[in-house]
């Protein structure tokens, strides 16, 4: 009988999500003081992260991998790099850097138990830095495919939605989004221990006077959920909004005294909410 333990993971293509690569000897120094969480100064690690407002609103989050002292690539939305690369640039002044968009390179997210096999040379494979349960993330030249199974997109969104993980802009409003709101402290998005960075002050003031009104949570529905971007009512009044969905499972922005409520509603069909698991309890507000 074969031992499954030793199957490798399965593989689905990122066709979503790109690189930028930030170079120089002032890297991770440039990019430190602007953003959620300090960049790894292990190469081979990577970090979650985000860029904010000035204001503590939501602009980007990534996956910043540590490549050597002087190379960082940046895993990013492929709708969002060439916003991401122009504000990275506003403020790179006479940082001694450069920033570059990597074409041709294809991104996977490796998932499920097993042993993982030797990969290409000059693949990049690193632990999805946001949740163990998430797997990998692989990086190869587009002309040379994984020595893994390939599964489907749609697997990896059930997946990750299963989980209760956001995925940048599909489930985070830009210039309107929290981090607490999103999980990024319980997803490692977010380092209270590091020096200032951009947007830091609403950040804290909302962990430290508990301040958080409304989080992401997963929802199941009674059918397949509408569209993302739906209305969440409970008893008539509007209450969230729903992000991802696949089938009749989805992520929610919800108002945290509703999650509770036996009448949650997305166009009709009948929703219940579940914490993520990662979550931890239900911050309290401070006094």
């Amino acid at each position: 009988m074969s031992d499954l333990t030793c199957s490798p993971p399965i593989c689905a293509a990122l066709p979503g999500r790109t690189l930028l690569r930030i170079s120089g000897p002032d890297a991770a120094g440039f990019l430190n003081p602007l953003i959620s969480s300090d960049v790894a100064s292990e190469a081979g690690r990577a970090v979650y992260a985000a860029l904010l407002t000035p204001q503590g609103k939501f602009l980007h989050d990534f996956l910043v991998y540590t490549q050597s002292a002087d190379t960082l690539l940046v895993d990013v939305a492929a709708e969002r790099r060439a916003d991401l690369k122009r504000r990275l640039t506003l403020y790179r002044l006479r940082a001694r850097v450069e920033l570059a968009e990597i074409e041709d390179w294809q991104g996977y997210a490796l998932f499920g138990s097993g042993r993982m096999p030797e990969m290409p040379e000059g693949s990049v494979l690193f632990t999805d830095p946001r949740l163990p349960a998430l797997g990998w993330r692989l990086w190869l030249p587009a002309n040379i495919a994984p020595p893994l199974t390939i599964t489907s997109l749609a697997a990896y969104e059930a997946h990750r939605i299963a989980l209760g993980v956001p995925e940048g802009v599909r489930d985070i409003e830009v210039d309107k989004g929290l981090l607490l709101e999103n999980h990024f402290e319980a997803l490692n998005g977010v380092d209270f221990r590091k020096g200032c960075y951009i947007g830091q002050e609403l950040t804290a003031r909302t962990k430290y006077r508990g301040l958080l009104k409304k989080q992401l949570y997963r929802v199941e529905g009674k059918a397949a959920l509408p569209a993302m971007g739906t209305p969440i009512t409970a008893g008539g009044q509007e209450v969230g909004q729903l992000r991802s969905v696949s089938g009749s499972s989805g992520l929610a922005l919800l108002r945290l005294d509703a999650v509770s409520s036996q009448e949650l509603d997305a166009a009709g069909v009948a929703l219940t909410a579940i914490r993520p698991d990662y979550a931890g309890p239900i911050p309290e507000a401070k006094t």
